[in-house]
């Protein structure tokens, strides 16, 4: 059944992809349109069994107001102009300039989102493009115009949600259009989800490296996210942290054991594409996990604030103690997960919440930066796991296993460098980590 407002863009790739079934199996390509629709793809591709890459169009906004599409430009330098664009004053001078503007844009993206890699051959395959919905669709029309240049076998058009004549548009340019709701009246794309936060290039840039799904987390995505694992309890959830509040998502699943707790690492976010898939390993495991910015939006463009372990590890602990008042989460144990400087926060955590922390998980993580005293202090059960081909990192968890002593294990994951991309690493690493949490919790 359609749920919606959607929560998120991975709530409303869940439902897409049920709705996408028939293609599972005959290798699609996933392009989505970044930034926003690659968290999208990623879920999508695992589902179908397909590969994902980008298709890089971007709008030409209105003078003024660049958030209201007057056309678009492709990656090979094709415009869509929209009709309507000198009503606005678009004239051809300002159509030159933001059309090289953007141009220039679409080829930095490439090269940061693919360095050294060619866009995948679409030529006889069967093409899916995904936005994250559409308005006036320019967009869509231009990356659908992109493609059918390279003679795909077959061209799809998928959206969550849409403008009903803007879809009725865009479906002259596609063999088939995807869609699961085309409300009226209509107004924004966010107005839909209840969480449309924006994606980062760097989290794009993770989605796209990140390693395909196993058979079991396809078969999870491909079903209605109402069906995902008997998920209890779903929800939103704002961290007061002293002046500013912290956007998080918290999933309980039926007969919970415990709840894991993720701090990510520097420049990422909540919409980590590792932490989501291993959260969702966990949640199979029966463990409830909270996945929150450590960071507002604001503080994330100082690039100090990345590296400041105690706020990293402040902001933990103040979700702890909001986790502790929620009826959902008041009794459970609790166990944090860390990734590179997350892992620091996480021992800082637990150094100074022993009665509230059973146990910590760092994953290619910095634990060395919480420094050699607090690291001394934890009395938490904490597994450091490390890539064996990441060996700076590799020999700092060294020392500060050392230091732990009894309270840390080191597990080095043969052949698997500091993202864990190599294929079966990261599923490594879910399968250890569920197993501490198991054996902790």
């Amino acid at each position: 059944m359609l749920s919606i407002p959607f929560r998120d863009r991975i709530d409303a790739a869940r439902q897409l992809a049920g709705a996408l079934e028939k293609f599972r199996g005959s290798r699609p390509v996933i392009l989505a349109i970044p930034r926003g629709a690659v968290a999208m793809g990623r879920v999508i591709a695992d589902a179908l069994q397909g590969e994902l890459d980008v298709v890089l169009v971007r709008k030409i906004g209105a003078p003024g107001n660049p958030e209201f599409a007057i056309g678009a430009v492709d990656e090979q330098g094709r415009l869509m102009l929209g009709p309507y664009a000198q009503e606005v004053g678009a004239d051809a001078d300002y159509i030159e300039d933001e059309v090289e503007r953007q141009l220039q844009l679409i080829r930095r993206r490439r090269q940061a989102y693919r360095p050294g890699q060619p866009a995948i051959a679409l030529a006889g395959r069967t093409v899916i493009v995904v936005d994250d919905g559409l308005a006036t669709g320019s967009t869509m029309i231009a990356a659908l115009q992109a493609v059918r240049g390279q003679q795909p076998a077959h061209l799809v058009c998928a959206v969550p949600v849409a403008a009903r004549d803007s879809l009725a548009h865009v479906a002259d340019y596609a063999d088939e259009v995807v869609c699961l709701a085309t409300p009226r009246p209509f107004n924004s794309v966010g107005r839909y989800y209840l969480d449309f936060t924006g994606v980062t290039d760097e989290e794009v840039i993770e989605l796209l490296a990140a390693p395909p799904a196993t058979s079991a987390r396809v078969a999870e995505d491909s079903r209605a996210a109402t069906t995902s694992h008997a998920v209890a309890w779903h929800a939103a959830v704002r961290i007061p942290a002293g002046s500013v509040s912290l956007e998080g998502v918290l999933e309980v699943p039926a007969g919970v054991r415990g709840l894991v707790i993720f701090a990510h690492g520097s420049g990422s976010s909540r919409h980590s594409s590792r932490n989501q898939w291993v959260a969702g390993e966990l949640r199979k495991r029966g463990f409830g996990t909270l996945l929150f910015d450590l960071l507002t939006t604001e503080e994330d463009r100082d690039r100090a604030n990345r590296f400041d372990v105690s706020m990293l590890a402040g902001r933990l602990s103040a979700a702890i103690r909001h986790v502790r008042t929620l009826p959902a989460c008041a009794a459970l144990p609790i166990g944090l997960f860390g990734a590179s400087t997350g892992a620091a926060a996480a021992l800082i955590a637990a150094a100074e919440n022993p009665a509230n922390v059973a146990a910590v998980v760092s994953r290619g993580g910095r634990p060395d930066l919480a420094g050699s005293r607090t690291c001394s202090k934890v009395r938490t059960h904490t597994l450091l796991l490390v890539g064996g081909a990441d060996t700076e990192v590799l020999e700092l968890n060294r020392q500060v296993a050392a230091v732990m002593g009894e309270w840390a294990e080191l597990v080095v994951v043969p052949g698997a460098s500091h993202l864990f991309e190599e294929p079966g690493t990261l599923q490594q690493v879910a399968g250890e980590a569920a197993d501490w949490f198991a054996a902790w919790l």
